[in-house]
């Protein structure tokens, strides 16, 4: 069965990382080096199965409601000894295995991974997190704390790849996306497509997934606007397919050769470009596809990408970006559902735990809902797994101290279904950029 495997790799990633635990503690050969009644492993599988109530409750049910139970204040000592980190390597661990697990029924040459980020707010206090977290609302109101999350995400197996967190005020989208392609692992025999929205399309980000070997595919500005593809030379056609090939400098000199038939295109000292130093005669050659189609009778969206025109028709990139809205879903059940927007703490550090743990849950979700058979029968709409019950499931299953083979899981999902409606839509809220924080206060019983 599937969840034996699951939860076989889930203890595994635990242990793997807590042999090593010395490196992933504030203090080597000290934090953990005694037997506690507290162990790391217990510590780690608390938090990746922890809900969104008091972590009084969630600890008497991590316990099972035993009298030994260790105090609330020993598990926030063991806390502060161990690095985001260990939760961050648990993530790799747990997430590599299982895309190896589920390799097998995908037999797609593309992996295609979504990328997208997310701002989360906490509450916290001056003595806990700096000034680069914090964010002021005005001089009438008072200010929260707030994190970014980089993320990367596979739209075929829903689950994270990888991801980066940002204090706020460091905040650098661009910068991330190309961290995490240059430590990108793709799936064995298989080549990576790289999505992204408007955000995402420059000549830094394209160089990163071409220095990997890889694919890109961003939205840009239309052809009327001042962006990135606003001065070539375009067909007479509303739509069109064309291949541009562009020769980078980042100097002004004449004496620069640019290659045959390729734009000259300079990157000024304002914009990342980390293949020419700024100011030097080097050049840096980019080839790839702008491909303009009609999404409404008088809209027009753009895409840029380096995909080979014979297998991606612009009708299959454009199914390809729409499915980009997957991580945007995502998002969506990863806050409120698994509960990345209520936090157990005023720490950073512990707020950084706690995301990578959350992440960590929300791939195990969706691997067990992804495996689910589910007998459609003769019924008006189809059915899925509910995600919600599925996560509630998953983390009772994933605590330390449920037996492996305790709890038919895929039997308990197939009787947590609801329709799938694909027509229904719900208008997307109009806030602020920053939401504020859940405070500690609010926890129910």
């Amino acid at each position: 069965m599937f969840h034996l495997k699951l939860k076989e790799i889930f203890n595994d990633s635990i242990s793997k990382v807590c042999s090593n635990i010395n490196e992933f503690v504030y203090h080597p050969g000290k934090d953990y080096s005694r037997v506690r009644k507290l162990s790391s492993d217990q510590v780690i599988s608390y938090l990746i199965s922890q809900g969104a109530s008091s972590t009084k409750c969630k600890w008497l049910d991590f316990f099972q409601l035993s009298p030994e139970i260790p105090t609330v204040s020993a598990l926030n000592q063991r806390r502060s000894q161990l690095k985001p980190d260990a939760f961050e390597a648990v993530f790799h661990e747990f997430t590599t295995s299982a895309l190896e697990l589920e390799m097998e029924k995908h037999d797609s040459p593309y992996q295609y991974i979504a990328a997208d980020g997310s701002t989360i707010s906490f509450s916290s206090l001056p003595r806990f997190a700096s000034d680069e977290y914090y964010i002021s609302e005005g001089h009438s109101a008072s200010g929260f704390y707030s994190m970014h999350i980089n993320a990367f995400y596979d739209l075929n197996r829903h689950i994270y790849t990888n991801a980066l967190i940002q204090p706020a005020h460091q905040k650098d989208e661009f910068s991330a996306f190309c961290e995490l392609v240059d430590s990108h692992r793709s799936i064995s025999d298989t080549n990576t497509v790289f999505i992204g929205d408007r955000g995402y399309c420059s000549y830094n980000n394209m160089a990163h997934v071409i220095e990997k070997g890889q694919y890109f595919l961003f939205r840009t500005k239309d052809i009327n606007s001042k962006g990135l593809i606003g001065n070539f030379d375009f067909p007479d056609t509303a739509e069109f397919d064309i291949t541009v090939n562009v020769t980078l400098t980042r100097s002004h000199r004449k004496s620069i050769k640019i290659q045959d038939g390729s734009y000259r295109r300079y990157v000024d000292q304002a914009a990342s470009f980390d293949y020419i130093k700024y100011g030097s005669d080097d050049t840096y050659y980019l080839a790839f596809r702008i491909v303009r189609f009609a999404i409404s009778e008088n809209t027009y969206e753009c895409i840029v990408t380096n995909l080979p025109k014979d297998s991606f028709s612009s009708e299959k990139l454009k199914d390809i970006y729409n499915s980009r809205w997957g991580i945007e879903s995502s998002f969506r059940k990863l806050k409120y559902t698994i509960g990345l927007s209520f936090y157990h703490s005023y720490k950073p550090d512990f707020i950084r735990q706690e995301i990578w743990a959350k992440l960590i849950s929300y791939n195990a979700t969706e691997l067990l809902v992804n495996n689910v058979v589910i007998s459609q029968g003769e019924r008006r709409y189809n059915y899925a797994v509910n995600f919600s019950m599925a996560a509630h499931i998953c983390r009772i299953y994933l605590r330390l101290f449920t037996e492996i083979d305790s709890i038919d899981v895929m039997a308990l999902l197939k009787k947590e279904l609801i329709p799938v409606r694909p027509d229904r839509q719900f208008p997307r809220l109009k806030t602020a950029h920053f939401r504020k924080p859940k405070y500690l206060i609010y926890r129910a019983a």
